[in-house]
């Protein structure tokens, strides 16, 4: 489905019935698609609703400046149009960036949270110049060049030995983002805040997934967020990396399911 918001056209899933509304903030750079074995696994409990980020997958990207502030707030405008109060926020990686802001403008529409595979702190000084060294790899050599960069970061070790498939297809989800919609979200990762003082704040159930192998996110910065949140939930997918939902896809939906029978 396509909606028209704040300027551009937006691709989302809108799966379920009645249950409570989840949204599905997929990562960088990726699209709804993301969460195929999500959508419709939950759709008996919860209305699912999965947007693609501006200039991701099949919405329009309406200029070529973006904050996670500005994600966020198309997040929130999709939930306008669509006459949800409030919802459980979802967010993977980049994700869970646009969550922490989501929460920082709209705490009264957040129902609960889901942090999967993520982190509460900014890029330090290093991270930023590899942002800016990923801005000109995808200026020069396209998304196919982003994706070969980052799919051995995202997958275990065993995966990317003995699952072709699912290489495969991360790799062509990751090559066929737009490179202007690639390079509109490095900026805004890399100039993103420091969201740990959001940490302290956040009032509402939480659920904090990682993957033991995640390179990315590793597990240290999800038990920070742990320690920091009041309530907050770990769980710990075994034999998963920083794509835990679409390795260990069986295991993630029952976290996640356990989390949404309690808010």
């Amino acid at each position: 489905m396509k909606i028209k918001v704040r300027g551009f056209e937006m691709g989302y899933d809108d799966t379920g019935g009645a249950g409570v509304p989840l949204v599905l903030i997929h990562g960088y750079p990726l699209d709804r698609t993301l969460w195929s074995a999500q959508t419709r696994a939950f759709a008996d409990i919860a209305r699912v609703i999965a947007p693609d980020l501006r200039g991701f997958g099949e919405s329009t990207l309406p200029g070529a400046d973006a904050t996670m502030d500005t994600y966020a707030d198309d997040v929130r405008a999709l939930l306008d149009a669509l006459g949800i109060k409030n919802a459980i926020i979802a967010g993977l990686s980049m994700g869970g960036y646009i969550a922490f802001a989501f929460y920082r403008q709209h705490a009264h529409r957040v129902r609960a949270l889901i942090l999967a595979d993520t982190r509460a702190t900014a890029d330090t000084p290093e991270g930023k110049l590899g942002r800016d060294a990923s801005i000109t790899l995808a200026r020069d050599q396209g998304a196919g060049a982003i994706a070969d960069a980052m799919v051995p970061k995202a997958l275990t070790a065993q995966t990317l030995k003995s699952n072709r498939a699912l290489t495969d297809a991360t790799r062509d989800l990751l090559a066929r983002q737009s490179v202007a919609a690639i390079i509109t979200a490095l900026g805004a990762l890399r100039d993103r805040p420091d969201s740990t003082p959001t940490l302290a704040e956040i009032s509402v159930p939480t659920l904090i997934i990682v993957g033991v192998e995640d390179a990315i996110t590793p597990v240290r910065d999800a038990e920070m967020m742990r320690d920091a949140i009041r309530g907050a939930r770990l769980a710990i997918i075994p034999n998963a990396g920083h794509l835990a939902n679409i390795e260990q896809p069986d295991e993630f939906n029952r976290v996640v399911r356990e989390f949404l029978q309690t808010v």
